[in-house]
C-alpha cells in the first residue's frame, strides 16, 4: 500500500483539540481537508504526522507549540486609546475584533485588557503558544 511522502496531495480527516480536551476545529461533517504535504500549507507538526501513513490509518498525535502555530509574540500586543473605539461601544476582555494594516489586510484580534484610558489587544493567532493534540485519519493519497 501507498505510504504518504512529501509533495503527496492528501485528504483527511481531522479533529482539533486543546490538552485539556478543548475541541477547536474538526472536519467532522465536512469535506476532508486537502493539501499538499510538506508545502506549508498546515503547521508543521500536522504535516509531519502524515509521512508513512497509509489510506484508513488513524492516529492520535501531541503537536508542541514549536511545530504548531508558536509561541506567543509580546510584540502582536498592541495598545489602543479607547477613543479610537466606536462610540457607544464597550470594549470586554475577550471580545474579538478585527483590525486592518496599511495594505488593506484584515485580521484578527481579541481584547486582552481594558485599561481606564486605553485597551490592550492581543494579535497573536489564537492557537499560538499552546501544544495541540490532533486525531488524524488518512482518507486519501492523490
Amino acid at each position: 500500500m501507498a505510504q504518504v511522502k512529501a509533495g503527496d496531495t492528501v485528504k483527511v480527516h481531522y479533529h482539533g483539540k486543546l490538552t485539556d480536551g478543548t475541541t477547536f476545529d474538526s472536519s467532522e461533517g465536512r469535506e476532508p481537508l486537502q493539501f499538499v504535504v510538506g508545502q506549508g500549507q498546515v503547521i508543521k507538526g500536522f504535516d509531519d504526522a502524515l509521512i508513512g501513513m497509509t489510506i484508513g490509518d488513524k492516529k492520535t498525535v501531541d503537536i508542541p507549540v514549536e511545530e504548531a502555530y508558536g509561541p506567543a509574540n509580546p510584540e502582536n500586543m498592541l495598545e489602543f486609546p479607547k477613543s479610537d473605539f466606536p462610540e457607544g461601544s464597550e470594549p470586554e476582555v475577550g471580545m474579538q475584533m478585527h483590525l486592518s494594516d496599511n495594505q488593506g489586510n484584515v485580521f484578527p484580534v481579541i481584547i486582552a485588557e481594558v485599561k481606564e484610558e486605553s485597551v490592550i489587544l492581543d494579535a497573536n493567532h489564537v492557537l499560538a503558544g499552546k501544544d495541540l493534540v490532533f486525531d488524524i485519519e488518512l482518507v486519501e493519497i492523490g
